[in-house]
């Protein structure tokens, strides 16, 4: 069963007995502990452990690689068309600049929503206009549109639940209090799962042990680094 991924807390909250029934009728060979193991998968990707604080605080972000040329703006040409797949070669003589960028995910709805709507746009006598269901298409997701974020499309698979969630079935924008509300209520979220695994004794696969787990590993490899550079 795919579980849907929800904005708010208390839609999560008045659902969850709803999609824990629908999660036994499709699977006779499992137990409320697997589900909220998928549940604490579905919603880790948008949490962090905060070390000064000890607790869990939102990180609706994404890196995405954005691609430019020098100047651009200023003379009004855009050459980055194809800077996915541009050779070592052909960027040195374009003078291509990639850097990786930290966005929210509300930005990168957005970047997804501008890429579905310039398509529907090109395509408007025969283009189904519901946005959900151009979600994933490889071509439109993917497209280049000169300088600008590149979108790399297995990274994009792991967004989808969010993006059927916070997307606009019509429209241009995506909705900035809605997008508030998720940031607000992920926190929330996260303690309601951690207390269900912890009743159910799973203490191991709380959100809050493997982000702060998680969080302690990357410290120990800086500092490892640090003393073998030193």
């Amino acid at each position: 069963m795919e579980l849907p991924l929800y904005l708010s807390f208390n839609e999560f909250e008045n659902r969850y007995y709803d999609n824990l029934e629908k999660w036994f009728e499709e699977s006779c060979n499992t137990s409320e502990t697997y589900y909220l193991k998928a549940l604490a998968e579905l919603y880790s990707p948008y949490l962090y452990y905060n070390f000064a604080n000890d607790r869990l605080q939102a990180d609706a972000s994404i890196q995405i690689k954005e691609c430019s040329f020098p100047y651009y703006d200023k003379i009004g040409l855009s050459f980055c068309t194809g800077c996915e797949n541009a050779t070592p070669k052909s960027t040195k003589s374009m003078n291509y600049i990639f850097e990786w960028k930290t966005i929210s995910m509300m930005e990168y709805a957005q970047h997804i929503l501008d890429k579905i709507n310039r398509h529907i746009l090109a395509n408007k006598d025969k283009a189904d206009k519901n946005i959900l269901n151009h979600i994933n298409d490889h071509d439109i997701i993917t497209s280049g549109n000169g300088a600008g974020y590149y979108v790399n499309y297995s990274q994009h698979q792991s967004t989808l639940p969010f993006l059927r969630a916070y997307l606009p079935v019509y429209g241009q924008t995506v909705n900035i209090a809605i997008y508030r509300d998720f940031v607000f209520s992920i926190v929330q979220i996260a303690e309601f799962i951690d207390k269900k695994l912890k009743e159910v004794y799973a203490f191991e696969n709380t959100i809050y042990a493997k982000l702060k787990s998680d969080a302690k590993f990357r410290v120990q490899m800086s500092h490892h680094f640090l003393t073998i550079c030193n």
